[in-house]
């Protein structure tokens, strides 16, 4: 199998949650996310991504162990700052860790993590999953005070919410698509110039349709920029494969943003 990635297109991290939102819908064990797991790295998958939430709403514990036990890929274990998961991601020991807020009550995750108010809670726990041999991303925001923060902090990554784009990008609002995508910019540019490694994610889709589109998909936009060296994509992907089938729903977003980086 040709594997996309090219060496300047950013890392392709896949989300694999919605696998397990659907399981969970009906009970029992499929659709299994771990298979689905194995499946999207077959498919050229750099970095499998899962966000165990407190209510375990689609990763469940059980999953966790097998995704270590059965990939071979980065494992980018998105997490809240609490002692229970700070706890768990020790025993699992994944290559990847991404601390991110949670809210029982939201559908997804909204907004990116307040680093600067709680500086002292964040930085201990980068320090203890860094003792664990992980490396630490910080879901956040493109706010210089949270950036600056979290370089404070010592972790190594962070992670900018591109929700407000991709929302912006779907309801084909080009003014606000043009600010969000310039905070961004100017985010990853901040975020490097105090050597912070920069990633991206949230709500990142591609066109679904094949007549022609008055912009380009909010994929190709956000792989473009050169400071994004991962991106993590899941409800939309998943939501692909319905159509498409797993293996091809990856090809076609790691196609996209490898597109997205080649010269004009």
């Amino acid at each position: 199998m040709i594997h996309l990635s090219a060496p300047h297109a950013p890392l392709l991290g896949v989300n694999i949650d919605h696998v397990a939102t659907l399981r969970n819908a009906r009970g029992g064990a499929s659709p299994d996310p771990v298979a689905a797991a194995v499946l999207a790295v077959e498919a050229g998958a750099d970095i499998v991504t899962f966000h165990l939430r407190e209510d375990r709403r689609h990763i469940k514990d059980d999953d966790v162990q097998r995704l270590k036990a059965a990939l071979h890929v980065p494992l980018n274990f998105e997490a809240a700052v609490t002692d229970e998961m700070l706890t768990i991601i020790e025993r699992v020991r994944p290559e990847h860790v991404c601390l991110v807020p949670e809210r029982r009550l939201e559908i997804t995750t909204e907004g990116g993590l307040d680093v600067a108010g709680q500086l002292g809670r964040i930085r201990a726990a980068c320090q203890r999953l860094q003792a664990a041999g992980c490396r630490v991303s910080l879901f956040i925001g493109a706010d210089p005070a949270q950036i600056e923060a979290s370089a404070d902090c010592g972790a190594p990554c962070v992670e900018l919410h591109t929700g407000a784009f991709a929302n912006a990008w779907g309801a084909r609002n080009i003014q606000d698509m043009h600010t969000e995508l310039t905070r961004l910019k100017q985010g990853l540019k901040h975020a490097r110039s105090l050597g912070l490694r920069t990633h991206a994610g949230h709500g990142l889709a591609l066109w679904s349709e094949a007549a022609s589109q008055p912009f380009a998909s909010s994929t190709a936009q956000i792989a473009a920029l050169p400071d994004v060296a991962e991106l993590h994509i899941g409800h939309a992907l998943i939501g692909h494969a319905v159509f498409v089938g797993l293996r091809q729903a990856v090809a076609d977003f790691q196609a996209e943003a490898v597109r997205a980086r080649r010269p004009a």
